[in-house]
């Protein structure tokens, strides 16, 4: 199983790839998609569809799990974040890929155990859980592989 985790955002989305070999966890790759900040919201909604199908393109998925969209206060915030999120789903689902949304929350607790863990401490143990010799950085890339994580850790229990 492979496995494509998605952290979306319009300044940069974050994907982090990870392959389950013996029902161990493996990173194949990470990294982010960066739109250019000067171009319309078309234009960097178009950026991270094309990126995010390049990247199936080249590592051929199987799942692709996605952070949820917060609710804040800010609608507007939300709404853009929705937006990056439509953009890369619209990919997975183009390349017909299995599709698994998990809030912020579910994310941390299936990584750290704890689901109000601040992000430094989800970048510690991605690097633990997939025995990397640094952190992922940025951070954005981090997170996308703890939603691959957690996508692996909802297979596993639900394998129980």
């Amino acid at each position: 199983m492979k496995i494509l985790g998605i952290d979306p955002g319009l300044v940069q989305t974050g994907y982090g790839i990870i392959t389950i070999n013996n029902n161990n966890p493996q990173i194949v790759d990470y990294g982010v998609v960066k739109p250019t900040v000067n171009d319309g919201l078309a234009s960097r909604l178009l950026t991270i569809f094309e990126d995010v199908s390049e990247i199936i393109s080249i590592h051929k998925p199987s799942i692709f799990s996605i952070e949820d969209v917060f609710y804040g206060k800010n609608a507007k915030s939300a709404l853009r974040l929705g937006q990056a999120r439509g953009a890369a789903m619209v990919a997975a689902a183009s390349a017909g890929l299995s599709i698994h949304e998990y809030s912020a929350r579910k994310i941390k607790q299936a990584v750290t155990g704890n689901g109000n863990a601040h992000k430094e401490q989800v970048q510690f143990m991605v690097k633990a859980t997939l025995k990397m010799d640094k952190l992922p950085k940025p951070i954005d890339a981090s997170d996308a592989l703890a939603t691959a994580l957690c996508h692996f850790q909802q297979f596993r229990l639900a394998e129980l």
